[in-house]
């Protein structure tokens, strides 16, 4: 089976093939980043009409390159499935890639099925050969979500904790815009901490000592400003409060996801999101996890951030085991959460 995967949930144009036999054919992603990167963050209407080109082009791309991978296949239909991002995402963002999934659906009368955003986030480790075993802890990091999910299955989860305001990922966005430094802020941040040095700065752990497994960073988010504000703007000072910020932060994740895993009793954990491509933050959590003696799995650093890789597979997944489709019919959920599939 050959799965054509479309993902446009937010401010990244991906699309993806999947071949159940052969792997990833084709895998491609353009961002937007000189697009909103004078807005200092995205901006909505200008992503879902940024979407509306390069996914065309991308697709082209696709067809084409399959084309050349079956050409000598005898059978007429090189896709047998389109996988689009239903959700969670940006409306707007959304229904581009849903109509343009379902009316290439409808023109090459093949089924089409729309994929939650982030059960691809959580199988994006599987496009490799090492592959977790089910139930596992996932922990979701990305711009928009910090979750704590129990996975039993595919189509089975419960959030065990979750954000109660702003998720990790946006929060490093917001306090590397503080320190000036160009969207997205995410990845420089933690460029910019590798030069810090201990220091004073000792900045809050939010909610490690409550007995849920919520998460807050709206406070250390705050904290950290204030401190920007009030401090000396010397490269050296500014990476010292990046670290600072970056070790709490990580601390916090790391320490949630000890106490849910010894708590559920589960061995294994799977890291997943944009931030789980930090590298301080999977080096905490190896380390964690040599101490419980369970298995940790890591996503490509590629299939880190929105990809249209992770929503075919998953599309294929589901197909396979519900035989669900959703037939040329435009379905998007800009808050559709996992606990809802």
């Amino acid at each position: 089976m050959r799965v054509l995967g479309i993902e446009t949930s937010c401010d990244d144009t991906s699309v993806a093939i999947y071949d159940n036999k052969h792997g990833l054919i084709y895998d491609k992603t353009l961002n937007q980043d000189i697009v909103h990167s004078c807005f200092g963050g995205v901006v909505p209407e200008l992503a879902a009409r940024s979407h509306i080109n390069q996914l065309i082009f991308l697709i082209q791309k696709s067809i084409k390159k399959l084309q050349y991978h079956v050409r000598y296949n005898k059978n007429k239909k090189i896709v047998d499935l389109i996988a689009y991002t239903a959700g969670p995402g940006l409306i707007g963002s959304l229904l581009v890639g849903a109509t343009m999934g379902c009316t290439l659906s409808c023109s090459w009368n093949i089924p089409c099925i729309g994929v939650n955003h982030l059960e691809g986030h959580i199988f994006s480790v599987m496009l490799q050969k090492n592959k977790p075993t089910f139930p596992f802890l996932s922990l979701l990091v990305s711009g928009g979500n910090t979750q704590l999910i129990y996975v039993f299955e595919i189509g089975k989860y419960k959030i065990l904790g979750e954000t109660l305001d702003d998720a990790v990922g946006n929060v490093f966005d917001k306090v590397a815009q503080q320190l000036n430094l160009k969207y997205p802020g995410g990845p420089k941040l933690s460029q910019l901490a590798k030069f810090g040095k201990k220091s004073n700065y000792y900045f809050p752990r939010p909610m490690i000592k409550s007995l849920n497994f919520n998460f807050s960073f709206s406070g250390l988010r705050t904290y950290t400003e204030n401190i920007i504000k009030t401090s000396q703007k010397t490269f050296q000072n500014q990476a010292n409060i990046a670290k600072a910020f970056e070790d709490a932060a990580i601390e916090t994740l790391v320490l949630k996801c000890k106490y849910a895993l010894k708590k559920t009793g589960l061995n294994t954990l799977v890291v997943c999101g944009g931030v789980s491509s930090n590298l301080v933050l999977r080096y905490q959590l190896k380390k964690l996890m040599s101490s419980l003696y369970g298995n940790i799995f890591f996503a490509k650093k590629k299939f880190c951030t929105d990809n249209a890789a992770m929503i075919a597979y998953t599309g294929y997944l589901k197909s396979k085991k519900y035989h669900s489709f959703v037939s040329n019919s435009i379905f998007v959920n800009p808050k559709w959460t996992i606990s809802q599939i």
